[in-house]
């Protein structure tokens, strides 16, 4: 069982459940096609985006594996929202979570999703004695492959073509880190 104390704060954010009261700073950037470029679904409307702030405001605990925690990043000097993070617990038996993030563009660049990311890390391995931890990103997306390697993940993956998404085939990068490698700093232990 995982309930962190909230918020979860790292240098520059803070990591907290979602509220009712994040419907319209998470459809901004849910709303916008450069922000789901490189996932499965399209840009969402701000009803669809209702629907999933429902279910990310049930989900502030891990209870069970199979289920994923969501928090919304702020900005821990302002309280201004700026991403969306979460932490998966995939397998209780092979103590193997994974992280994603997905942050507004206009704060983009400047090193909060390697914060909100390493937050993650600490909260799997810290809060749930994960083994391993995992993430993955479409081959083309850069950025999300950079904030995963300065947490010291590592590219164990590179699947070419392995996914038919949004029309075209696209790769598909996956990192991984065990516990004993991760030193909480976000750099390679």
């Amino acid at each position: 069982m995982l309930k962190p104390d909230y918020p979860v704060r790292t240098p520059r954010l803070a990591l907290r459940p979602f509220t009712a009261d994040d419907l319209d700073a998470l459809y901004e950037f849910h709303r916008l096609a450069e922000v789901t470029r490189y996932l499965y679904h399209e840009p969402r409307s701000r009803a669809e985006v209702s629907v999933l702030l429902e279910g990310k405001m049930t989900a502030s605990a891990l209870a069970s594996d199979g289920k994923a925690l969501c928090l919304a990043a702020e900005l821990a000097a302002t309280g201004q929202f700026v991403g969306d993070c979460t932490l998966f617990w995939l397998s209780r038996a092979h103590q193997q979570g994974e992280i994603g993030f997905i942050f507004h563009p206009a704060f983009q660049g400047r090193g909060l999703a390697t914060e909100a990311a390493a937050a993650l890390l600490r909260l799997g391995f810290e809060g749930l004695g994960l083994h391993r931890i995992i993430g993955r990103c479409d081959g083309r997306n850069h950025a999300s492959a950079k904030v995963m390697e300065h947490n010291g993940m590592r590219r164990e993956a590179h699947l070419v073509e392995n996914e038919f998404v949004k029309g075209e085939w696209t790769d598909e990068l996956i990192y991984a880190i065990l516990r004993r490698e991760w030193n909480g700093s976000g750099r390679p232990g």
